[in-house]
């Protein structure tokens, strides 16, 4: 680890060396790309596409973000200002006016200034040169409080228009309270643009003030550059740096919170930005409040207020000061009914209603609201579950780095270095849990009418989730139950670190491949039923054409037949392809964990 003076670059260690874009090596360096040809072999995309997934993979290896310390920003900062200044041949002060109102960027004030730099300096409030005023009276007129001052009290911006320090701390303490704003801080004169720099702030204003305006001014940095974003986590006040490319916007701040740079929440891959703000808004929404309203209650007849019911009673009071009685059932008027209409417990008027077609609208609104709930609480629920599970995991991993590990070295005189792939296992665990919680939400937002991309989705998402189980069980249950409660080493110690280094590296590559697939859309299962559909459906047509010598009825009815056939012939086709390759992958899996152990 570096110290804290230096700057951490987002390749900080290899223990990082996800594919949720949390590393990143050299770009040329294409034995440490987690998207190497090795794992083209056994993934889930197929060798015709390996010419644009070495370009998509090109892409996202050219990604590189930094992480910026506060000492590494105010150097930027300080060396953007340098460089204004000397090539434009202006102070210190006016530069850093200049970089504020063009967002910090020193390319485009030196195309501005060279363009039209009297419209520049018009616009920023930067005069050609300072007005110098000479007063021969001994007492001038301030133009804040209108009161007569000496000249030694009496001070002016470039302008020259003059106040007295009283007004100027004033003026200074309140726009420096008020927020950001008093980095655009102008003359207190209402027909003056001039613009106020920090020179005046530090001759007037105090301590503290200062301090709230240095502030502001870093800050302004980084929330004015398009370039750099603070890490959202509570409480950190790292920014990171970030060269837009495209693909990947997974980063990993040093304060081990993992975000989207793009949209600055929680790192989401496989599911892209507009997916995960429909599943936040629909989390904190009201929208399933309403459905299960929809879905486990009726309106009052009267006054319209949803009631549920939960008495077994069909006779339903509302509540005061409505008070009105009705049927459950049917919603008509309590007086209504009696033993002609079936009693307390049934009513013969909803049931003859509704064999007439009466409540088909009610209940199919009622039924699809019931359908999307169920369907929203499944994908929730297991969401969530996985969120629980991926907090779990890291206060498990917390406990692993400050206490277990030692005592793990102890036990089995081994150094700390060497037990390294319990915390690579560990930090695998985090990152998969967040993954497959992702993959509930690219489930749910998954098109109904694509059957077979749906149940490939749920094949791998099954697949990734017993594999990760498998890991989980290892590192936690082996590890504490055989390694950790014994009274010295363990002879099969090293049997347990070839099994458990194995686990990790295969799951890491399953998760790879799956968030790979799941980033391109699954298209290999379209591309691949499109293309198997198109061969059958010529070979059908080509039948087809030879039977209309013969039955002309015959022949089209054969053509249609046929074409059904084909085409769910094509999604198996498709899908036992799939199945195969992963079939291979699994055996894969089997053999090497049967040779590490």
């Amino acid at each position: 680890m570096e110290s804290d003076d230096d700057m951490i670059d987002g390749s900080v260690s290899t223990e990082e060396d996800f594919y949720s874009g949390d590393y990143y090596d050299d770009p040329n360096d294409n034995d440490n790309d987690y998207y190497s040809e090795d794992d083209d072999d056994y993934g889930l995309v197929e060798d015709d596409d390996h010419d644009d997934q070495d370009a998509a993979v090109s892409r996202r290896s050219q990604i590189v973000y930094t992480v910026l310390k506060e000492a590494d920003i105010n150097r930027r900062q300080e060396d953007d200002i340098s460089e204004v200044s000397t090539v434009l041949s202006i102070s210190r002060v006016d530069a850093t006016i200049l970089l504020r109102n063009y967002n910090w960027n020193v390319s485009k004030v030196h195309d501005e200034w060279f363009a039209d730099e009297e419209g520049v300096r018009k616009s920023v409030g930067l005069l050609d040169r300072p007005v110098i005023r000479v007063y021969e009276a001994r007492e001038l007129t301030c133009g804040i409080c209108f009161e007569s001052h000496p000249r030694d009290n009496i001070t002016s911006a470039a302008c020259g228009h003059p106040f007295c320090r009283a007004c100027w701390r004033g003026y200074i303490c309140t726009t420096i309270n008020d927020g950001p704003g008093c980095l655009s801080l102008r003359c207190p004169d209402p027909s003056c643009n001039a613009a106020v720099g920090e020179d005046m702030i530090d001759k007037l204003a105090t301590s503290e003030e200062k301090q709230k305006y240095s502030r502001y001014l870093l800050r302004s940095y980084v929330e004015d550059n398009k370039k750099t974003k603070w890490c959202p986590a509570p409480g950190c006040e790292y920014a990171v740096e970030f060269i837009i490319g495209s693909g990947n916007f997974d980063v990993s701040c040093i304060c081990s919170h993992s975000f989207c740079w793009n949209c600055t929440e929680e790192a989401h891959r496989p599911v892209n930005c507009a997916t995960v703000a429909k599943w936040i808004l629909k989390n904190s929404a009201e929208s399933e409040n309403m459905n299960w309203i929809l879905a486990n209650s009726k309106p009052c007849p009267k006054c319209k207020r949803p009631i549920e019911k939960n008495q077994g009673c069909m006779h339903m009071t509302c509540t005061p000061p409505c008070k009105f009685e009705f049927c459950w059932l049917c919603l008509g008027s309590w007086q209504e009914h009696g033993e002609r209409t079936g009693g307390f417990y049934a009513c013969n008027r909803y049931e003859t209603a509704k064999q007439e077609g009466a409540y088909d609208e009610s209940e199919r609104r009622r039924e699809m609201a019931k359908n999307s709930l169920e369907k929203y609480t499944h994908y929730y629920e297991r969401w969530a579950s996985n969120q629980l599970s991926r907090q779990k995991a890291l206060a498990d991993l917390n406990q692993m780095q400050t206490v277990q590990l030692q005592k793990l070295s102890d036990l089995q005189c081994t150094p700390e270095s060497q037990l390294k792939f319990i915390t690579d296992a560990w930090l695998q665990i985090v990152e998969c849990r967040r993954v497959l919680k992702w993959t509930y939400a690219y489930g749910y937002y998954l098109p109904e009418h694509e059957e077979a991309k749906r149940q490939f989705f749920e094949y791998l998402q099954g697949e990734a989730e017993s594999g990760l189980e498998r890991l989980h069980q290892c590192v936690e249950k082996e590890l504490n139950n055989k390694f950790l409660t014994g009274d010295g080493p363990s002879k099969e110690f090293d049997d347990f670190r070839a099994n458990l280094a194995g686990l990790t590296s295969v799951t890491k590559n399953y998760f790879e491949n799956l968030v790979r697939a799941l980033e391109n859309g699954l298209a290999d299962v379209d591309s691949q039923a499109a293309a198997a559909c198109s061969k059958t459906n010529s070979k059908s047509m080509g039948g087809t054409s030879k039977g209309r010598g013969g039955r002309g009825k015959g022949s089209v009815k054969t053509s249609s037949s046929s074409r059904n056939v084909d085409d769910t012939g094509c999604i198996i086709c498709c899908m036992y392809k799939y199945i195969y390759k992963l079939y291979l992958y699994i055996y894969i899996y089997i053999y090497v964990c049967i040779c590490e152990v």
